[in-house]
């Protein structure tokens, strides 16, 4: 039969029971048939077993809304607005970014390009590390285990066009990297030369009067640079230990055979500290645009330096701010080791180099023999003093000798006096061989509102005495 217009609160009753769904028990009930004839009309027999749940339903909807709805804003009686709930697009959650990742500052391009340095646990899976190298595209190129940080770095390359920042920011997000960043290039500090005037810089920094007395045992210097030709005859004896952080065969052994000259060479050209000692640390070597060196090369070489207990390091070298070798020089330095470096030849108006400008250097800029300072050489508050650096005669591989210039050459002659100091006191730490260099330098005049000397020209013979004074307290 058809649905009276009386059966409408049934029918209602009934959409409402469907909607919520009836109990287990009625779940058996046939299906309700829409029947034909017009009228959307349906047929009461199948709804006959759900006429006692209906029936509840309906008294619980009715008794619902019967009751008397609180005041709203003192409006009695006046159901409450229903508000509705804004429905927010669920937004991806940003990538959780545990390692520590370093893309190179705006306007930096010191770097290899094509490749990235990533710092690994020693312990990692190598699983692990294949996995993220085919998630990136890349392939890794060398791997080394640096003792000085407990960890290993590997060098990865990529060959399509993604920049190395953007390499960088990508890998941040691998928790199985502890850091991530480009391999930056750092140039040695010398430039061409004039003709010869002598070794003025022996006699400008009282070196003769400081080697009257030596001290107890001769020290360990470590030169990071390029190789060294010690078949020189100003150089036979000198080289105690060797470490090449590159490989291959060197083709470039200037810059490294002057600097360990600077510093120790005894023949017809003299060193500050013939005494001293040379731990030569390869890692740098000739290319199109000179001899450069990598943060990784750098790294290897001073983890090499550690190990061997060099008491000094010179580092004639200069480059972009690097949070490795910050770390790693911090580590040498509380590991007693006093780091020299040269101040750069990028000019009064260059920003910051390093490492010269980290606060655990001692950064030497350069002067004439009239003690005019060296006109590309950087300036800033982080030069701790001067060293002659302009035309200084120095050993040349093949039993040559040649002019140098730069900044280089200053950093490698106080690498000498900070030698002689170390003998006179053996367990003396950075700090202290910073104080007496700087104590004892000459101030230069007239003052410069900028400081481009720091405390003044080195002084060996004055701080060779400070050490002794020191001792016989």
């Amino acid at each position: 039969m058809r649905l009276a217009a009386t059966n409408r609160g049934l029918w209602l009753g009934v959409s409402l029971a469907l909607a919520l769904g009836a109990p287990a028990s009625a779940q058996t009930a046939p299906p309700v048939r829409i029947m034909p004839g017009g009228g959307g009309g349906v047929g009461l027999s199948p709804l006959v077993p759900l006429l006692p749940i209906l029936g509840g339903v309906l008294l619980h909807a009715g008794a619902s809304n019967a009751q008397t709805p609180p005041p709203v804003d003192g409006q009695p009686g006046t159901p409450p607005p229903r508000q509705a709930r804004a429905l927010t697009p669920r937004k991806a959650p940003p990538p959780k970014f545990v390692a520590r990742a370093f893309p190179p500052p705006p306007g930096e391009t010191r770097f290899a390009p094509g490749e990235v340095l990533v710092e690994t646990a020693n312990a990692t899976n190598p699983a692990t590390i294949q996995l993220i190298l085919r998630r990136h595209r890349l392939e890794e190129a060398e791997v080394d285990r640096i003792d000085l940080i407990g960890a290993s770095l590997r060098r990865w390359r990529f060959t399509d066009r993604r920049g190395v920042g953007a390499v960088v920011a990508e890998l941040g997000g691998e928790g199985a990297l502890t850091r991530i960043q480009p391999n930056y290039v750092y140039a040695l500090q010398d430039d061409a030369a004039a003709p010869p005037p002598g070794q003025y810089q022996l006699a400008r920094m009282h070196v003769e009067p400081a080697l009257d007395a030596p001290g107890s045992e001769p020290v360990r210097v470590a030169v990071i640079d390029t190789a060294i030709d010690d078949t020189h005859p100003d150089l036979v004896g000198v080289v105690e230990a060797r470490y090449d952080a590159l490989g291959g065969t060197a083709h470039n052994l200037d810059h490294g055979t002057a600097m360990a000259g600077a510093i120790a060479a005894h023949g017809a050209v003299k060193g500050v500290a013939p005494s001293a000692r040379i731990l030569s640390a390869r890692a740098f070597d000739a290319d199109a645009g000179g001899a450069h060196g990598s943060s990784l090369s750098i790294f290897k070489a001073l983890d090499w330096t550690v190990k061997v207990r060099a008491s000094i390091v010179n580092m004639s070298f200069a480059g972009p701010q690097d949070p490795t070798l910050h770390e790693m020089l911090g580590l040498a330095y509380a590991k007693g080791l006093t780091l020299v470096s040269a101040m750069g030849n990028a000019g009064p108006k260059s920003p910051p180099l390093y490492p010269g400008a980290d606060e655990k250097v001692i950064a030497i800029t350069a002067t004439d023999a009239e003690d005019r300072l060296y006109e590309m050489a950087n300036v800033g508050p982080y030069v701790a003093l001067a060293a002659p650096g302009v035309d200084v005669l120095l050993p040349a591989p093949k039993g040559g000798y040649a002019l140098e210039t730069g900044t280089s050459v200053s950093a490698a002659l106080v690498s000498g006096v900070a030698a002689l100091l170390v003998e006179r006191k053996p367990k003396a730490s950075p700090a202290e061989i910073r104080k007496w260099l700087t104590a004892s330098a000459d101030p230069l005049q007239p003052a410069d509102p900028k400081h481009p000397f720091g405390a003044g020209l080195a002084d060996a013979a004055r701080a060779t005495a400070m050490v002794s004074a020191s001792a016989g307290k």
